[in-house]
């Protein structure tokens, strides 16, 4: 059987997922963990971070997302703080522990990013990004 896009995407999926967790489990997190937290370590500089703000960049339902978040409080990577303008608003707050890992990660997600590309001219790339930015807002009709 040949693999259509469907499951093209489906299998390269589930093998970058398997290799960001397997490069990640030596910092005690996920490769999704690492990916949200570095998320956060970056947008937090143009201001505050939001669980709506995670769900969106990475199109997770919202219980998946408080999944993660919940797991990334208890582990001591993130605060939620509420917002003084409003109290059922929470600001993702980064923490020194995540703080500390973020360069690990930037650099884990570097040498996937070198290895997932590799070979690939810059041409390919832009082709490979503007193809599947149709294709998810293809989905969204």
């Amino acid at each position: 059987m040949e693999k259509d896009c469907g499951m093209w995407i489906n299998v390269l999926s589930h093998k970058l997922k398997k290799r960001m967790n397997a490069n990640m489990q030596s910092l005690g997190l996920t490769g999704m963990q690492s990916r949200v937290m570095h998320y956060i370590l970056v947008k937090c500089t143009d201001g505050p971070v939001f669980q709506r703000d995670v769900e969106s960049a990475f199109g997770l339902s919202r219980s998946t997302a408080t999944g993660i978040l919940q797991l990334m409080e208890k582990d001591g990577l993130i605060l939620r703080e509420s917002v003084a303008t409003d109290a059922r608003l929470k600001s993702l707050i980064p923490t020194e522990k995540a703080a500390h890992l973020d360069a690990q990660i930037g650099e884990c997600i570097h040498q996937t990013e070198e290895r997932l590309t590799h070979g690939l001219s810059s041409a390919q790339l832009a082709l490979f990004l503007e193809t599947a930015a149709r294709m998810y807002a293809n989905l969204d009709r």
